[in-house]
């Protein structure tokens, strides 16, 4: 049978445009951005009215994915719209009705309802998470389907797990505009009427084997079986058949222990080194033929703590990571452009980090593809609300849920955060309930993906986590060396000093060998000059402070022995924080050169990593020759 496949570039092959979700892709689908049809609803008239069935209510138009409140989208609407309906007809090809046509969204902040020729096909709420409606039944028999969707965004429900978007009209100290609606990818997608849902990839390092588990839509009417054949550079690693009992398979891919050992720098994913195994998924039937096709990829490495310190591979890791809002002037949450999502993790590692936090915000799988591909960690962490109430519980560990899912398999992400600086849980300290729930939120992540460390509230406030994370903006490096240039210095600034003004262990908690690391500080900016607004924590008056103040922060933090990576305060400036090495417009303030060689000059905790390993090796050659002198010694008494 033809393969309808074919010209399907391999995920891993050069520079190629990523799919809106780049690790399950098909051939046929269609990006359905672009002019929509919209209207404002404020007296929240259209369910009443049946907008959904009629076209007049709609007066304005939109470039979707952009959302109404960003110039990009057409409108720059930045006042309060609690409801937003869209509008627009789309092609459905008369082959595509043998199967299943799948309508998809990226993310729709916050609520959604989506009609197809009037009939409702989809509701979701969380505006970080996608969701998928078939569209099949509600097809009408004319080739163009009319479909209308409704967001709902109340900027005054500070339940709904909203990030750094505004919750006043005009934005205000660290919080940015609204981003209401669609402001991701919308696509339709022709598939087989039983085919590949859902892929789950759990790389196993240590034993040299890759963990699938594959979740079809539908239990099969006949007896199917999966073939997945996985290759790196054009080598076939794998090409195994596997038959489904039913809606599920799970396997081990065996690819060796010796082989993973003996090639680490050709086979196993890092920064350095992204190397990305393509995968290719093929449900066949009975007979053999081809029922449904989808390409992936995955990166084979682990991520870990041990010892005091990140683990990457098995191996000390040295974290050098930048916060990013991952705004944009034009577009606020949604990239500008693809290329723009590319740009940024180019940027990123121009600076010579090798990770990025991205901050109250759950990004574009795309973004996340280009970290994959380029070679950039990432800490994925969760939009909070900004109250502590039942719904609010509710409404976060649902989306956090989904989070979880969607990004499950991306290498880069190594870390998961799903509270920051005690955001939607604000008297942690004095109620033993919220504590629990930033507790149980730390549980349900590593009990859902054990393979990645957690953090359960960054910052300070310590209730649980693998990692403690520290956000201490002192102004000067003498401030950082008094605190972190011992481990006795550290513990004091701990337990007594508390950077923040905020408690850091809470409810008895204290330090069990986890890494310490410095995930906020810095936050400078320079005079901005004619602008009436701005905001940083420390103000310089030109770049060239700016470049010799950020020198003496990371050189304070690079020297001491105890900080296991950091993350500075910020990429970019952000509407009216100006505390970013880059401009809005990603145009740099600072010679890139000179800030890279400050970011990657070796620290000290390296290099302890680097005494302590020789140390280790060199005890275990003495051992060795220790052991094969008894050996010798033994051997005439033995024969």
């Amino acid at each position: 049978m033809t393969d309808p496949f074919s010209s399907v570039p391999p995920t891993g092959s050069a520079d190629p445009a990523p799919h809106p979700r780049p690790q399950l892709t098909r051939e046929r689908w269609e990006d359905l951005g672009g002019v929509w049809q919209f209207a404002h609803d404020d007296e929240d008239r259209g369910l009443g009215e049946r907008w959904f069935e009629r076209g007049e209510a709609f007066d304005q138009q939109i470039v979707v994915p952009f959302p109404p409140e960003s110039r990009a989208s057409g409108l720059r609407a930045s006042g309060y719209h609690p409801v937003v309906w869209y509008s627009r007809t789309v092609r459905v090809a008369p082959e595509d009705r043998a199967g299943r046509v799948l309508l998809h969204f990226g993310a729709v902040d916050y609520r959604a309802q989506v009609w197809v020729n009037g009939r409702l096909v989809a509701e979701h709420e969380g505006g970080h998470t996608p969701f998928t409606a078939e569209i099949t039944p509600a097809l009408g028999p004319e080739d163009t389907q009319r479909v209308v969707v409704r967001a709902q965004d109340d900027p005054l429900d500070l339940a709904q797990p909203r990030g750094k978007q505004d919750w006043e009209e005009a934005p205000h100290a660290i919080w940015y505009h609204r981003t209401t609606g669609i402001w991701q990818p919308v696509w339709l997608e022709a598939v087989p009427p039983t085919h590949i849902a859902g892929l789950r990839w759990t790389p196993d390092v240590e034993r040299g084997r890759l963990g699938l588990h594959v979740r079809l839509n539908e239990l099969p009417r006949q007896d199917l079986r999966v073939r997945v054949r996985l290759s790196l550079r054009g080598e076939r690693l794998a090409d195994d058949t596997y038959a489904l009992g039913g809606r599920e398979v799970e396997r081990q891919i065996e690819l060796g222990v010796q082989r993973v050992q003996a090639r680490r720098k050709e086979l196993l994913w890092s920064p350095r080194r992204p190397n990305l195994i393509d995968a290719r998924l093929t449900l066949l039937d009975e007979d053999g033929a081809v029922v449904d096709e989808v390409g992936s990829y995955v990166g084979l490495r682990s991520a870990g703590v041990r010892d005091g310190r990140f683990q990457l591979n098995g191996s000390p890791y040295y974290l050098r990571m930048v916060l990013a809002q991952n705004y944009w002037p034009e577009s606020h949450l949604a990239a500008p452009s693809e290329g723009a999502l590319r740009r940024e993790v180019e940027l990123v590692k121009e600076l010579g980090f090798n990770g990025i936090r991205i901050h109250q915000k759950v990004e574009d799988p795309r973004f996340l593809y280009w970290c994959d591909r380029l070679g950039l960690l990432v800490w994925g962490e969760m939009a909070n609300a900004y109250v502590f109430t039942p719904e609010a519980q509710r409404r976060l560990t649902r989306e956090w849920l989904d989070v979880l899912e969607r990004d499950h398999n991306h290498p880069c992400v190594v870390t998961w955060v799903p509270v920051n600086e005690s955001w939607g849980v604000p008297n942690l300290e004095g109620d033993p309930a919220q504590r629990a729930f930033v507790r149980g939120l730390y549980h349900l992540t590593r009990s859902l993906d054990p393979s990645r460390p957690v953090i359960g509230n960054d910052g300070w406030e310590i209730v649980e986590g693998d990692i403690l994370g520290v956000h201490d903006y002192a102004l000067d490096g003498a401030t950082l060396r008094e605190r972190y240039g011992s481990e006795e210095a550290l513990e004091h600034t701990l337990r007594a000093v508390q950077p923040a003004r905020r408690n850091f262990y809470l409810a008895g908690h204290h330090r069990q060998g986890e890494p310490v690391m410095l995930t906020e500080f810095g936050g400078l900016s320079h005079a901005p000059g004619e602008s009436e607004r701005w905001w940083g924590y420390g103000t310089l008056p030109d770049t060239d402070a700016l470049l010799s103040r950020y020198e003496e922060l990371l050189s304070a933090v690079l020297d001491s022995p105890v900080i296991a990576g950091f993350c500075y305060t910020q990429l970019t400036d952000t509407e009216q924080e100006t505390n970013g090495l880059l401009r809005e417009d990603r145009t740099h303030k600072l010679d890139p050169g000179r800030v890279r060689a400050i970011t990657t000059r070796v620290s000290r905790a390296v290099q302890h990593d680097v005494l302590q390993e020789i140390h280790a090796l060199a005890d275990e050659r003495r051992l060795e020759q220790l052991r094969g002198a008894a050996e010798q010694a033994a051997a005439p008494a033995e024969d």
